[in-house]
């Protein structure tokens, strides 16, 4: 959520926003806002009027009683009745104000950083770099699920039947795959100076708007029937309200946190062949990583979070690409955003297994998060981003790890997490 100062003094910067975001049918919102906040302006000064007259008219009351002057005391006495009255009226008015002015700020979006590619949607989105050597091998490569389900590793008909489509059962040494996936990202990021968490896998309504937008709510998270609670569609939901309406002291910063969680997401909307299996799915497991810090050191960590998940895959053997998300594909509450895509070599393409998003200090506005200043407090920025996230990492690993004998090469990284197995 913006800051209601920045709309005040700069609206054609939140206009001039809007643009770049393609997002010209919330130009309106901006009037809005400035007239709603003129009109709660002007019942907060009416109101500190009217709380002035009742403080001189309960002393003048004082005097009058002294003085024997029992009829003038009364007619005060009524006239401050009228005041109290008047004061409520002004103040179910300004709880009516921000309301309006709150709904309406909350759908402004974050104020993108200057470096942000203009585009409209994912399809200009901007390549960065390429880590490993993007090949495909001499040999045909399954599907991915075929791949799992030729080692009994993967059962989705059953899963199917218990559950509904977008489920799944891992088994044997694709579910242990899985696990050493995991293990060896909580590890890896131990080892960067992160502190490894597990957080609770649902939060409340409160939480969960501060963390995302409503249009997120709406088509990510499961609501839980007759409770306020909602599962998690990442770890980082509960990792960024761990610190709702908390005042951090400089030298607590940064806060480097890696999380595991499952994540269950309603993934709502019709997908293609490849999305079919475990690509696209409700309910998968992932390693997250989680900075709360200063607002001039956030675009630091920002390069440095992404670098991590390049440097993660690239020890596990699998060429990936870095793109930055363009204005029309970030999300409202983000400043900048860098997916990292790794190499398909049965589709020769590359596809997302992370994202890494700057928040600046939407997040901490919602949820007061704030850091003591010595001139007064300030809001801190939030960062987060993935570091693994299988099952859908594992189609990348299966296919760059197959060899034409049909065996899967386990790379050393990742043989320890797999009881010593150079192949499966």
């Amino acid at each position: 959520m913006l800051d209601i100062k920045l709309v005040r003094t700069k609206p054609e910067q939140v206009r001039e926003n809007l643009r770049r975001k393609f997002q010209e049918e919330k130009l309106p919102l901006v009037d809005e806002v400035l007239a709603l906040d003129a009109q709660y302006r002007e019942a907060l000064a009416e109101a500190e009027g009217l709380r002035a007259r009742r403080n001189a008219g309960s002393k003048q009351i004082g005097a009058l009683m002294a003085q024997g002057k029992k009829e003038e005391a009364q007619a005060k006495k009524q006239e401050q009745t009228q005041l109290g009255a008047a004061l409520e009226g002004l103040a179910a008015r300004e709880k009516e104000l921000f309301a309006e002015i709150n709904t309406r700020m909350m759908a402004l979006p974050n104020i993108i950083d200057p470096s942000v590619p203009l585009g409209r949607d994912d399809s200009e989105n901007v390549e960065i770099e390429r880590f490993g050597a993007a090949a495909a091998p001499d040999f045909e490569i399954p599907y991915h699920a075929a791949l799992m389900e030729a080692r009994d590793g993967l059962d989705l008909d059953s899963a199917r039947r218990i559950s509904g489509s977008g489920f799944y059962y891992l088994t044997g040494d694709i579910a242990r795959l899985h696990s050493a996936v995991l293990s060896f990202a909580r590890d890896f990021m131990i080892d960067k100076g992160f502190t490894y968490c597990i957080p609770p896998f649902m939060i409340r309504g409160g939480v969960a708007a501060g963390v995302m937008s409503f249009a997120e709510m709406e088509t990510m998270m499961y609501k839980i029937e007759g409770e306020d609670l909602y599962l998690i569609g990442t770890s980082e939901h509960s990792m960024i309200g761990r610190y709702i309406d908390t005042i951090l002291r400089p030298e607590q910063l940064p806060q480097r946190m890696t999380s595991y969680s499952p994540c269950f997401r309603k993934e709502v909307g019709a997908h293609g062949l490849e999305e079919r299996g475990v690509y696209r799915i409700h309910q998968f497991e992932k390693q997250e990583m989680v900075v709360i810090c200063a607002p001039e050191e956030s675009m630091d960590w920002f390069h440095r979070m992404y670098a991590y998940t390049v440097e993660l895959f690239r020890a596990l053997e699998i060429p990936v690409r870095t793109l930055e998300c363009c204005s029309g594909d970030l999300a409202d509450l983000k400043v900048k955003s860098i997916d990292v895509e790794a190499w398909s070599p049965r589709q020769r393409k590359y596809f997302e297994v992370g994202s890494c998003s700057n928040l600046g200090d939407a997040q901490a506005r919602r949820l007061g998060i704030r850091i003591k200043g010595e001139n007064g407090n300030y809001f801190a920025h939030t960062l987060n981003n993935t570091v693994a996230a299988p099952p859908r990492m594992l189609i990348a690993f299966l296919e760059n790890n197959l060899q034409a004998d049909g065996s899967v090469r386990i790379p050393p990284a990742l043989r320890s997490y797999m009881g010593g197995k150079e192949r499966i």
